[in-house]
């Protein structure tokens, strides 16, 4: 299990993160819905030991380190891999360095987003980079699979395919903690949503419960959130009077 007990971070006088209690088993998929700057990207970093936090982050009982990061991996927008190495070499660099290296899934999701295996990173596009982390991120071999914001560039259809190929390729044994706004989208996918605001967690909820309840993921998302449907139409009528 990954649990995160009192983690606290802050960027000068800016508190990303508020002293966070969270625990991930294995098996689950889990959804990290947050407004912008909420804290989840951060969360995610202070897993993998990328930013300095407060409090603690343990795997299966054990501070996350060298001897069992690889435990876990992290898929970004940011990009992570070696531009000027093609995908192969990429599968060569991974297979090389990490024991549990899957390679038929490697193959298998190459082939799904019909990426190119012999040519350089930095030829691909915005979509396919993210595509080919995605690809290395469930390929690593880990039990905990981190994705922040993992589609960008990519359109709905391939998403939509991505959610039942993931769905059928995981394990018991993997978790995924899925960040994105793409809450809609991800509704039927995922088993667990927890809710991000200000560095604090507000929501934490199964999403059988939600079913039994009769209330969609995005209603939950919004009563958390103390969403005000009217305040599109205040912003259209103070325009209006300056007009």
């Amino acid at each position: 299990m990954l649990e995160l007990k009192n983690v606290k971070k802050s960027y000068g006088a800016k508190e990303a993160l508020k002293g966070v209690d969270l625990a991930l088993p294995r098996g689950e998929i889990v959804g990290l819905f947050g407004e912008n700057g909420a804290g989840k990207t951060t969360l995610m970093k202070s897993i993998l030991r990328l930013v300095r936090f407060e409090g603690k982050i343990t795997l299966d009982g054990e501070s996350v380190g060298r001897k069992n990061i690889e435990k876990i991996s992290f898929a970004t927008s940011e990009h992570s891999f070696f531009p000027d190495l093609t995908a192969n070499a990429h599968r060569d660099f991974y297979a090389e360095h990490f024991p549990t290296f899957h390679e038929k899934r490697f193959r298998s999701l190459m082939e799904f987003f019909a990426l190119p295996s012999n040519k350089a990173l930095k030829t691909f596009s915005t979509g396919q980079k993210n595509q080919f982390e995605v690809i290395l991120a469930l390929s690593q071999g880990a039990d905990y699979i981190l994705m922040d914001e993992p589609f960008a560039g990519n359109d709905v259809f391939n998403r939509e395919d991505f959610y039942k190929v993931l769905l059928g390729l995981l394990s018991e044994n993997e978790a995924v903690m899925l960040s994105t706004h793409l809450i809609e989208e991800v509704s039927d996918f995922i088993g667990r949503a927890v809710l991000l605001r200000d560095g604090v967690i507000i929501g934490d909820v199964q999403t059988e419960e939600l079913d039994e309840r009769g209330e969609t993921l995005l209603n939950y998302v919004k009563t958390a959130y103390h969403y005000r449907a009217d305040r599109v139409a205040k912003a259209l009528d103070g325009m209006e009077d300056e007009a």
